[in-house]
């Protein structure tokens, strides 16, 4: 299943339906901007500490029930979402990216801790439900080799990395 990882607290914002656009400085070219359907919330471990500024003073509301860092999970799924269209300009409070996102039916879900990648990464289900063992290190390779593959001979990159 696609994942995509999020600063805390915007994981947080946008799991418990408070906000409804994820914002994307990407390229024009980057084929994650034609995704549309369900996507993994992966929480990184970082705190966008901008994010609780940017809340207290547009969504002076919010800042009551938003969580601390110390109180948000990190390192792992933290709910879901359906991306249902990419676009370069919204009516949403939320959009200020050159490309945003819409969302509908954001959850929340049961802390899985997993590693997290940029873009659109894979998260596989038989491995990585919430309902199973935590899915630490089984993100599934992407097209691009690891650095492992640098030092094990049995690799194409060996011979390259060692000329």
């Amino acid at each position: 299943m696609k994942a995509l990882s999020l600063y805390q607290p915007w994981a947080w914002l946008m799991v418990n339906g408070h906000k409804d656009i994820e914002n994307r400085t990407w390229k024009p070219s980057n084929p994650g901007l034609k995704f549309r359907g369900i996507c993994l919330v992966h929480a990184s471990k970082t705190i966008d500490e901008d994010c609780y500024a940017f809340v207290r003073d547009k969504f002076p509301a919010l800042r009551a029930s938003l969580p601390t860092g110390d109180q948000l999970k990190r390192g792992g799924i933290v709910g879901q979402f359906d991306i249902i269209d990419c676009v370069t300009e919204h009516s949403s409070p939320w959009f200020f990216g050159l490309y945003g996102f819409v969302i509908r039916d954001a959850k929340p879900l049961p802390f899985v801790p997993c590693k997290g990648a940029l873009g659109f990464f894979e998260i596989p289900s038989a491995t990585c439900s919430p309902t199973q063992a935590p899915c630490a290190d089984r993100v599934a390779p992407s097209a691009a080799t690891t650095d492992s593959d640098a030092v094990d001979p049995r690799s194409p990159r060996f011979s390259q990395a060692h000329e």
